[in-house]
């Protein structure tokens, strides 16, 4: 399904395990809440703090035989992380704006194949936060 200019393909992953795949348009940061398109036309009212991260993607479907390389170094994009989610998952990437007191935070994957193009991950989901270089 094509997306339409001023939308985002997005995957949210809340902290009880649900998955919501769509389209946003009014997703801002440091605003509680924005509404999420599905594929079945049906919008849904989405709580950021119900949220660990905000997946913006390339393709809604994805590509489930990809795994994600985090050993890849690339420039221009900040400080080389590693995330560590209360679910156990682990995304390696790079920020600018990571700072401990801030609720929220932008990660590029370090895979440039990946799927996602940015993650907004919500500090409250994670249990580790630590720059590699």
């Amino acid at each position: 399904m094509p997306i339409p200019p001023a939308m985002h393909a997005v995957v949210a992953h809340f902290v009880d395990g649900t998955i919501l795949k769509g389209t946003t348009g009014n997703f801002r940061p440091n605003v509680p809440e924005f509404h999420l398109r599905t594929d079945d036309g049906s919008t849904t009212s989405v709580e950021v703090d119900k949220l660990k991260g905000l997946f913006f993607v390339r393709d809604l479907d994805g590509d489930p035989d990809h795994r994600a390389r985090g050993n890849v170094d690339r420039t221009g994009l900040g400080r080389k992380v590693e995330v560590v989610f209360a679910d156990g998952e682990v995304l390696a990437g790079y920020t600018t704006g990571y700072a401990p007191n801030r609720p929220a935070f932008w990660v590029t994957p370090a895979d440039p194949d990946s799927n996602n193009e940015r993650i907004y991950v919500v500090a409250a989901a994670t249990t580790s936060v630590r720059f590699l270089e």
